[in-house]
């Protein structure tokens, strides 16, 4: 568990379910679909093609902050396009500095044109957590002679 791990072995940690709407799903939906499965960020695709993000800043800058109704607005309108993908090859390290340099929380993982799974900024974060804690423990074992040669 270090922060060279690939993205495929979070991928492997998560539930595999994936949640999209469509561009012409009203906001409101997509923002009820989020609240009901407590995620930050949902897929928008056309078929099997994914064609953008809808995140909860999204809805906040695109729709609230402008006076829109939720009820009127379709995603098509306010999603992020394009977007930034990674591959399930990418490193922990990779994908903190893309959402860093592009200020956002959630990345797509695209195996070719196949969405594989969704990574978050919360997930990168508990990754690099438990490495850290896997790694002390082993400098606090090998410090007390634990270990194995």
């Amino acid at each position: 568990m270090i922060a060279t791990a690939t993205i495929d072995a979070i991928l492997k940690q998560k539930p595999t379910q994936l949640w999209s709407v469509t561009p012409e799903t009203i906001v409101f939906e997509a923002i009820k679909l989020m609240a009901d499965k407590n995620i930050g960020a949902v897929l928008v695709k056309s078929g099997e093609k994914l064609v953008g993000i809808l995140s909860e800043r999204d809805y906040t800058r695109k729709v609230a902050i402008k006076g829109k109704s939720s009820k009127e607005t379709s995603v098509r309108e306010i999603i992020t396009t394009p977007v930034i993908t990674v591959t399930p090859t990418h490193t922990v390290e990779d994908c903190m500095r893309l959402m860093t340099e592009h200020r956002i929380r959630h990345l797509p993982v695209l195996d070719g044109e196949t969405v594989v799974g969704v990574v978050s900024i919360g997930d990168l974060v508990n990754w690099v957590i438990s490495a850290q804690s896997v790694a002390i423990k082993q400098m606090e074992n090998y410090i007390a002679g634990n270990y194995y040669c």
